[in-house]
């Protein structure tokens, strides 16, 4: 999902606007703030999310600032995107911003470990907490692909959504087969 860029800013005041779209896996809720050039998205979040943001009162609900999300969202629900390309607010420390960046050249339908992902940014092994730490502030799910980082034997850890919904997204992809139950 390369091409999108930035990080959560400080969305507290009154240029920021939210809705709520409906997904497979479950009512999201979006997050932007106003600028010259339109709404950059500064956090995508998920039902029950580990550190979500919740509506702040200075927000403002406008359903029609996220209509390119929404249309974004729903070419890679129905299997007819794989990429995001949107405007993303700006925020996280420099480390965040670098493994961030490292998350969107993540291919689709692939996945990495957090070792993996260190090594790429010369991060030596003794960072890969660090690492795990940077990719769980990540205010970005779906869009920013932390859902693609595993542990180092495959395992389904560290994922702020919830571990079902980083297996439907990995399956949803193609990264891991279905199971039979």
């Amino acid at each position: 999902m390369s091409g999108a860029r930035g990080a959560i800013s400080g969305a507290s005041g009154s240029g920021t606007v939210w809705a709520t779209t409906d997904s497979p896996v479950g009512e999201l809720l979006l997050v932007g703030t106003e600028r010259a050039d339109g709404i950059a998205l500064t956090s995508l979040s998920m039902p029950g999310q580990r550190n979500a943001p919740a509506v702040r009162g200075a927000w403002r609900r406008d359903e029609a600032a996220f209509g390119e999300v929404r249309r974004q969202l729903s070419a890679y629900f129905t299997d007819q995107g794989t990429e995001f390309q949107l405007k993303f607010g700006k925020s996280g420390s420099e480390f965040q911003r670098r493994v961030w960046a490292a998350l969107e050249e993540i291919p689709y339908g692939t996945t990495t470990t957090y070792g993996e992902l260190a090594e790429r940014l010369g991060i030596p092994r003794s960072g890969i907490r660090a690492v795990g730490t940077a990719v769980g502030a990540n205010p970005l799910l779906l869009v920013r692909p932390c859902h693609r980082v595993v542990g180092a034997d495959g395992a389904m850890c560290g994922y702020a959504g919830g571990v079902d919904r980083k297996v439907w997204l990995l399956t949803h992809e193609g990264a891991l087969q279905p199971t039979l139950v």
